[in-house]
């Protein structure tokens, strides 16, 4: 959010979605009751540092980063906010003066602030939780709305996979190494997610849909939605069927992968120097595309997904719950969670971004990669075109290629590569997909010997293989 744009929601005042706190020196008491009450209502936005008046007061200098550090705490601690709910206020400058932005999505769980349940309306935050039919009311619009909380009282512990869950776990102590489900149990673990609710209308309790979607085993998955699919497709010879096809009815996890390999078969890939670090650009861009795919789906929707490879374009489709219409512009546009549960669990383990951002990276490495922009279209099918460059001959790739190759020489060197090292990196980077029997052939020495210098280099950390040894890819991780 821009400065302009957070000036003129100051001008307009507080509302239903807008809440100023003044927060000098330290979070003002009920700044929590209200983001309870924006989780719980339809969402809305928090500015730090402004009167209720509108005046804008600032925050002291020497305050904002324990603010922040305090407002994130606070956050992720369930004696706070329960269920617990990631956010990061935005340090913006106003008039000179620093105040802190915080867009607080609507929820699609019920969530309590010490204990108690608040609610939203024009005059500010009201404590519901001893008005049964309110309570109730509010469980209910949850319930009906997001399709991802749906209870299945007879799913059990061994409905799931334990590779997966152990997977997951692994993952999120890799972006943060205290982080809370690395103690836990598989049951915790998946308590821990929201992924195991109970219904206060009713009395059932269980786990969820989005547990079921995430860890479940197939044949659980396909029991529950049969419908559920994601056809995965190349058409740019055989525009009328296909020339290549991935059939995916599996877990979300899982079918993150085979997408990200599909993308990585069929597309050429284009390194960028990003802060002097070399970053895909495909890999940057698709994994927004397929987290969209997976994330942001209306599962009670038969309409199956769709991820389709052409020659000038990459185009999906996915069912949707929309909340505008017509072409979203990444400068003007207010992000919205489908499932917040799911794309909670993708922020965890680190392959989703902040709400929002991931349009806004989309939009910036696609103009890197194809010179050309995305667009995003909501409507009952949620649409993705993302443009590719006019088709170069691989002789101009290769020419692409040997440059960005030369700028590594003397980092390799440094590494203690051979020329038939660097050779083997120069053909993985022109195909990420290439077999050491093609390795073999195209550089002109045995087998034997390309399977010794690929251990050299995965020993060293500079290749790996992603997937399996059929149907897999390389990947290169030196920067």
């Amino acid at each position: 959010m821009n400065a302009d744009k957070i000036k003129n929601i100051i001008k307009q005042g507080e509302g239903l979605a807008v809440e100023f706190k003044e927060c000098k020196t330290a979070l003002n008491r009920d700044v929590f009751e209200t983001i309870c009450a924006f989780l719980n209502r339809n969402g809305g936005e928090l500015i730090l540092g402004v009167r209720d008046d509108g005046n804008i007061l600032g925050i002291d200098e020497n305050s904002v980063e324990q603010i922040k550090k305090d407002f994130v705490s606070s956050l992720n601690n369930p004696q706070k906010i329960n269920p617990t709910f990631y956010m990061s206020p935005e340090e913006k400058i106003i008039d000179g003066k620093t105040i802190l932005y915080i867009f607080v999505p609507e929820s699609s769980q019920v969530h309590r602030c010490n204990g108690r349940i608040f609610d939203r309306n024009e005059d500010g935050d009201f404590n519901i939780t001893d008005n049964n039919d309110m309570v109730t009311a509010l469980y209910l619009t949850k319930q009906k709305t997001y399709s991802e909380n749906k209870i299945y009282p007879y799913i059990t512990i061994d409905s799931f996979r334990t590779d997966l869950i152990s997977r997951a776990r692994k993952l999120a102590v890799n972006q943060r190494p205290n982080h809370p489900w690395g103690a836990m149990n598989d049951r915790e673990l998946l308590k821990s997610a929201q992924l195991y609710l109970k219904d206060y209308q009713s009395g059932t309790e269980g786990f969820t849909l989005a547990a079921i979607l995430l860890l479940g085993k197939d044949e659980v998955i396909l029991s529950v939605l049969p419908y559920f699919r994601i056809d995965a497709l190349l058409r740019k010879e055989n525009i009328d069927r296909y020339d290549d096809r991935d059939d995916i009815r599996t877990n979300l996890l899982e079918s993150y992968d085979r997408l990200m390999l599909f993308t990585a078969k069929h597309l050429s890939d284009k390194f960028y120097l990003e802060k002097d670090q070399r970053i895909s650009l495909r890999d940057h861009i698709f994994r927004e595309v397929i987290a969209n795919i997976l994330i942001h789906r209306e599962y009670a929707n038969p309409f199956p997904a769709k991820f389709i490879i052409e020659k000038s374009r990459v185009y999906t489709e996915n069912s949707n719950k929309p909340h505008g219409n017509g072409l979203i512009d990444p400068a003007n546009f207010s992000p919205f969670p489908k499932n917040p549960v799911i794309a909670r669990f993708f922020k965890e383990i680190g392959w989703a971004d902040e709400l929002g951002s991931g349009v806004r990276n989309l939009f910036k490495y696609c103009k890197k990669y194809s010179g050309k922009e995305p667009q995003l279209i909501e409507e009952d099918i949620f649409k993705v075109v993302v443009p590719l460059a006019d088709q170069v001959s691989d002789q101009g790739l290769e020419k692409d290629l040997e440059k960005d190759l030369e700028k590594d020489l003397e980092k390799l060197s440094e590494l203690g590569l051979n020329d038939t090292q660097i050779k083997i990196i120069f053909k993985i980077m022109k195909n990420a997909r290439i077999t050491q029997k093609q390795l073999s052939i195209e550089i002109g020495i045995n087998e034997r010997n390309i399977r010794n210098n690929i251990e050299f280099l995965r020993q060293k950390k500079i290749i790996q293989r992603v997937g399996p040894d059929k149907g897999g890819c390389w990947e290169i991780l030196y920067k």
